[in-house]
């Protein structure tokens, strides 16, 4: 069997975060020769920024297991389920999807990275941290040592993760969070936006603060604000 790092690799979707898979795949000089998306073959595309549209996700039956690598190019917001529900299939049916880290992101070599991990530009993965298949570390993210993060998991542009944080899967930790040392997150949960966590949150369970509201001046016209 070829190498996964040597497969030529086709890429499923063709939205948003698809484009910087693309990209991310470019900058490791991988070929990507094709791209399955059901609204491109839908509007009869025959190519998507310089990859030939295959067609539907269907068009994945009818290519040799052993001769390509896939990449998922459906994003994660929240508890959206289509990108696990994606790999999952497509590895039941023997495919393998490849982990890619950006030439610009810094992996330590005792770091490991699942199938079809995705570590975006300027993400920082530190020594025997664990991303689980499928998960994507996205753009400028911060994994500290000992980090163990599960399967399919997303954390958002800008995310801090101090050192010995466990997330389970499927969770979702928004842009700019910050999560302190030895915190442990349970499956499902979701971190808001640049929300501090310092205490573990149970599986299933949202993060997210209230924040304060600036101070206003008192308007006697309003009820109760007339001194």
């Amino acid at each position: 069997m070829t190498r996964a790092k040597d497969l030529p690799l086709v890429l499923i979707g063709a939205g948003g975060h698809a484009k910087v898979v693309l990209s991310l795949a470019r900058a490791l000089g991988r070929d990507v020769i094709g791209v399955c998306d059901p609204a491109l073959a839908r509007d009869g595309a025959t190519a998507w920024r310089g990859v030939p549209v295959l067609g539907d996700d269907e068009a994945l039956s009818a290519l040799d297991i052993d001769r390509v690598g896939l990449l998922n190019g459906i994003g994660q917001v929240s508890h959206n389920k289509v990108r696990r529900t994606l790999h999952e299939r497509w590895t039941s049916k023997g495919f393998r999807f490849v982990a890619l880290a950006h030439p610009g992101a810094v992996i330590d070599p005792t770091a490991t990275l699942g199938d079809g991990a995705q570590v975006m530009a300027g993400a920082i993965v530190q020594a025997d941290a664990t991303i689980g298949a499928s998960t994507i570390v996205n753009t400028g993210v911060r994994v500290d040592h000992d980090c163990r993060i599960g399967d399919h998991v997303h954390l958002a542009p800008g995310a801090v993760l101090c050192g010995g944080v466990e997330v389970g899967a499927g969770s979702f930790l928004g842009a700019a969070c910050v999560v302190l040392q030895q915190v442990a997150i349970g499956e499902g949960a979701i971190v808001s936006a640049g929300a501090v966590l310092a205490r573990p949150l149970a599986a299933g369970s949202l993060h997210a603060p209230h924040r304060r509201r600036p101070a206003r001046a008192p308007d006697p016209s309003m009820p109760g604000d007339a001194a």
